[in-house]
């Protein structure tokens, strides 16, 4: 069984701290199964977007999430124009922003 939505940002709120990285919540969805999109700003004007990875691709008792780069190394307009392209499509998903000058996000990313 998968964690629920707010059970898993518990958890990487407190991972990413935990290695000096802020967290916040940029748009809340819903608690149960509301997608997730991760957004990693470098603090050097630029951007990675990470979003859910296909459910297809990994077995149903995997608790954890798995996520795919689906932008990289891009400014905060082009961010928001994608964002607002998944919020028509599913109005419940959840925007999370992390920032931090140094490395990755501590994401189950898909290769």
């Amino acid at each position: 069984m998968r964690l629920t939505s707010v059970i898993w940002l518990a958890v990487f709120m407190r991972q990413e701290a935990a290695r000096g990285a802020y967290v916040t919540v940029v748009k809340r969805g819903a608690d149960q199964a509301g997608a997730l999109f991760v957004l990693h700003n470098h603090l050097n004007k630029t951007f990675d977007l990470y979003g859910p990875a296909p459910q297809s691709i990994f077995e149903d008792d995997n608790a954890g999430r798995q996520f795919e780069r689906v932008l990289e190394n891009c400014d905060q307009e082009k961010v928001d124009q994608y964002l607002e392209k998944q919020k028509n499509f599913d109005p419940d998903l959840w925007i999370i922003e992390t920032e931090s000058g140094s490395g990755e996000v501590s994401l189950e990313v898909m290769r």
